[in-house]
């Protein structure tokens, strides 16, 4: 390698290691208020649903309906993202859906819960396509999977620090208020109070970041703009290229099979653990971190290989097929145990999928195509959410037992994998 080949790493590197410490943490911490705030009614339910009489159908309604809201304001939003700058709608964002989620107390029943929950879907929509959008704005392709996955870290973290946090809340009886209406008032308060914070924390676009060197600027402004010629420039950049284009629906839907097990598992897994029986609510929200835990330790370790080896499709549909087998395993295991461990297993590998599936899906499509195309993949995507959690509390009602819903997340997981793979190799031959 010659002097100046060195220096143009050396300078690459110092300035991919500033994009990510400036940037990431402050990405992480939305990521983990948005998802802590989107499942913290799976903690509360430990309690909220003897008080408001709620079935395993209602409550699983009410869960699955975020998604219906998330589903129908995703694009727009992430439209505005782009046309109004990420600072601005990002914090727009965060402070409509902590009001919203704070408000998540007044519920009274089935009805009022499941428009609350409709209505926060609808404030948080376009938070993680907008995140993922503006993320690809700042960081090459080669390094964005290992970058992503720090991201997507926040996902099992607002597990392992919310699951005993929330579950802790459950025992706050003040002001004529259950404990788990506290929970709400309160995570849904932190939210608002970040939304303000974004403002002055985040750098809209790279040729804004003063906090980069002139020559650390230039480097980035001039590597994603060769990116963004490799992809076909403006070619690839208009609205319409974004929404009408056959593989970013496929992709989506590949996606789904990912949500609807890691959606459905955000919302049940407590009341699975607690089923088992002879733990306190304390005690379930400290065993419900154990897979979250085993997630951080897998995710960073894999997308480093998927950016390594280049081979981004089996880093997203392996994990998948063997989570498959992991959730047909569990529901024919009766041992409470062993079930759990499989289950535990299973939400890692689930978890090792999103940072390298979203470089995945941000390497064809440039500019407001780019914005429009993750808002889509994340819109159908979201349906698994949606759909994931009602399966699950329909068959639980109807069968007593939480095993045929683990056969219907083996089977969407595995019908997903398989269409990632032949996506996959699509794309490859283009």
């Amino acid at each position: 390698m010659t002097s100046s080949a060195a220096d143009q790493t050396e300078l690459g590197q110092r300035t991919i290691d500033k994009v990510m410490w400036r940037l990431v943490p402050i990405a992480g911490l939305l990521y983990l208020l948005a998802y802590l705030d989107r499942v913290n009614i799976g903690f509360a339910a430990l309690t909220m649903n003897a008080d408001l009489q709620l079935t395993a159908t209602a409550y699983g309604f009410a869960a699955g309906i975020f998604s219906l809201g998330y589903i129908l304001f995703e694009v727009p939003s992430n439209i505005m993202l782009e046309r109004m700058g990420a600072r601005r709608w990002i914090a727009r964002i965060m402070v409509s859906w902590g009001l919203i989620s704070a408000a998540m107390a007044l519920a009274e029943g089935p009805k009022s819960l499941a428009a609350l929950r409709f209505a926060l879907g609808v404030a948080e929509a376009g938070l993680l396509p907008g995140v993922v959008f503006y993320l690809a704005q700042w960081i090459p392709t080669k390094q964005r999977a290992r970058i992503m996955s720090g991201f997507f870290v926040a996902l099992p973290l607002a597990f392992i620090i919310g699951a005993p946090v929330s579950t802790a809340m459950l025992s706050l009886d003040w002001l004529d208020l259950w404990g788990w209406q506290w929970m709400f008032i309160i995570e849904g308060g932190v939210t608002v109070a970040v939304g303000f914070f974004v403002l002055y924390a985040l750098t809209d676009h790279p040729k804004d970041a003063r906090w980069l060197s002139n020559e650390e600027r230039a480097w980035l402004i001039t590597t994603l703009e060769a990116e963004y010629a490799a992809r076909g420039g403006a070619k690839v950049a208009s609205l319409r290229h974004g929404l009408a284009n056959p593989t970013v629906i496929l992709l989506g839907i590949t996606y789904a099979g990912t949500i609807a097990a890691s959606g459905s598992f955000g919302f049940w897994l407590p009341l699975i653990i607690k089923s088992v029986g002879g733990l306190s609510n304390f005690q379930v929200g400290l065993v419900s971190t154990i897979p979250y835990i085993l997630a951080i330790a897998a995710m960073v370790p894999w997308s480093r290989r998927a950016d390594r080896t280049g081979a981004l499709t089996f880093h997203v549909c392996f994990p998948m097929f063997v989570a498959s087998a992991g959730f047909l395993a569990a529901a024919l295991v009766g041992v409470p145990g062993i079930m759990l461990a499989l289950l535990a297993f299973n939400v890692m590998c689930i978890y090792c999928v999103p940072p390298v599936f979203w470089t995945m899906a941000t390497q064809t499509l440039n500019g407001p195509a780019a914005a429009a195309g993750v808002a889509l993949i994340n819109c159908i995507a979201s349906t698994g959410s949606y759909f994931g959690p009602q399966i699950m509390g329909y068959l639980k009602d109807q069968s007593g037992s939480f095993g045929p819903g683990l056969l219907v997340l083996s089977a969407a997981l595995a019908a997903a994998a398989s269409l990632g793979v032949w996506v996959g190799r699509k794309q490859a031959a283009t």
